[in-house]
């Protein structure tokens, strides 16, 4: 069974983002860059498949500038066995990445496509729904546990009320919720042969797909910083400021 995951290049978790001064978007200038971690659950997932012996083949891909190249050869470090690179450097949004990947699933035929549920940057939630529309696939959102059985798989979804699981019909899309599983880092043998793994390289046009972006960034502006907390002698001076202070009773 062939395996297709998708991995973006994201700004690294433990960097503290900083916005352009004229509020047009997020600074990227000399700053570190990692794979989304919800991708890295993703490739970690299939890399498991692969292990049981369910897996024979796991593909990765990415859309994103040429230095995207840096996230493939860690999933290849990973486990992974092959590359795709869709080389843009426009901004890529959701439905565009999804026809992307549609793009990639019609000419690899995976018989299970695995995204991360979100990516850290925008949160939009989108591409992986959007892509199983678009293929007219299955598709278990918010895994925390993934069950292959011939050609059925079993996904348990985290949901408000506790977890549902639900059965799909190979092919299917699945996109990863962080309790899925726990990541492995990779090792420094790995990372030397991940050099040596083919990555192929094509464009949107390729593809067909037109990525000019359908929606504009107004404005971006960093959160608001939190004020100091203050000290209360107690429960009475408490209630006070609650109450005429934050005014919240």
């Amino acid at each position: 069974m062939k395996v297709l995951v998708a991995v973006k290049r994201v700004i690294d978790y433990n960097v503290k983002v900083r916005v352009k001064p004229d509020n047009t978007g997020v600074d990227l200038a000399n700053v570190k860059m990692a794979m989304n971690p919800f991708c890295e659950i993703a490739v970690e997932e299939a890399v498991r498949l692969k292990e049981k012996g369910i897996a024979t083949e796991i593909v990765v891909a990415t859309i994103g500038p040429k230095a995207s190249q840096e996230q493939l050869r860690t999933a290849l470090a990973l486990g992974a066995d092959r590359g795709i690179h869709i080389e843009t450097d426009e901004e890529v949004q959701s439905l565009e990445a999804a026809k992307l990947l549609k793009g990639v699933v019609e000419k690899e035929e995976p018989k299970l496509v695995i995204l991360g549920k979100q990516s850290i940057d925008t949160d939009n939630n989108q591409t992986g729904q959007m892509l199983a529309a678009l293929t007219g696939m299955g598709q278990g959102t918010f895994a925390s546990e993934v069950v292959v059985e011939g050609e059925k798989v079993n996904v348990t979804r985290e949901v408000d009320g506790g977890l549902v699981t639900v059965g799909l019909n190979l092919p299917a899309v699945i996109t990863t919720d962080l309790r899925l599983n726990e990541p492995r880092y990779a090792s420094l043998p790995n990372i030397m042969k991940a050099k040596k793994k083919p990555i192929d390289s094509m464009s949107p046009a390729d593809l067909g797909v037109d990525v000019a972006p359908r929606l504009s960034t107004v404005k971006v502006e960093a959160p608001a910083s939190r004020q100091a907390g203050v000290k209360v002698a107690d429960v009475a001076e408490l209630v006070d400021k609650l109450k005429n202070e934050a005014k919240v009773i």
